[in-house]
C-alpha cells in the first residue's frame, strides 16, 4: 500500500508539474502572438538627405524614423481602439547604434508597442540592414486627449484589444 501512495503522489506531482509548464508555455505563446500581431514593418531607402559629413546615416536620422514610423503605425491602427481622436507624446528614447548603414542600403525598419506602464506606453523600434540589427531602440509615450491636452491613462489590456 506504501508502494502505491508514494508512486500516486509522485505521479501526481509531475501531472502538476507537467501542468505548470503547460500555462507557462500557453502564456508565452499569447504574448508572441500578440507582440507578432502588432508589428509594423517598412523600407526605407538611404538617400543622399539620411548621409552625414562621416558617409553614413545620421543618428538624428534615425529618431526621425523613430517618430514616423510610430505615427504611421498608430494611424494604421488608431480606429480600432477606443482613442482614435488622441494622440502620443514621446518623453523618452533610448537608442543603440550597432552598426553603420550607407547611402543606397535598404533599412527595415520594425516597431511594435510593448505591455503599457502605468502612463507610459513602451515601443520598440528595430532597424535591419541586409537581415543585421544595425540600430535599437526603446521609446517611451504617453497618450494626450487631443481636447482637454491632458495624459490619459490607458487600460492596462488595450493591447490585447486589437
Amino acid at each position: 500500500m506504501y508502494f502505491l501512495k508514494t508512486n500516486l503522489k509522485k505521479f501526481v506531482k509531475s501531472i502538476k508539474d507537467r501542468f505548470k509548464i503547460f500555462l507557462r508555455s500557453v502564456k508565452i505563446l499569447k504574448s508572441v502572438s500578440l507582440r507578432m500581431s502588432l508589428i509594423y514593418e517598412k523600407q526605407i531607402k538611404v538617400t543622399e538627405e539620411h548621409i552625414d559629413r562621416n558617409n553614413h546615416v545620421n543618428n538624428v536620422q534615425y529618431v526621425h524614423w523613430m517618430e514616423e514610423i510610430a505615427g504611421e503605425h498608430w494611424d494604421f491602427v488608431k480606429h480600432q481602439t477606443e482613442y482614435p481622436e488622441d494622440i502620443w507624446m514621446l518623453l523618452d528614447h533610448h537608442i543603440q547604434y550597432k552598426k553603420q548603414v550607407y547611402l543606397g542600403d535598404i533599412i527595415t525598419v520594425k516597431t511594435y508597442p510593448k505591455a503599457p506602464e502605468g502612463i507610459r506606453q513602451p515601443r520598440k523600434v528595430e532597424f535591419y540592414c541586409k537581415d543585421q540589427l544595425v540600430v535599437d531602440s526603446l521609446t517611451l509615450w504617453v497618450l494626450v486627449d487631443a481636447k482637454t491636452q491632458k495624459v490619459k491613462r490607458l487600460e492596462s489590456d488595450w493591447l490585447e484589444k486589437l
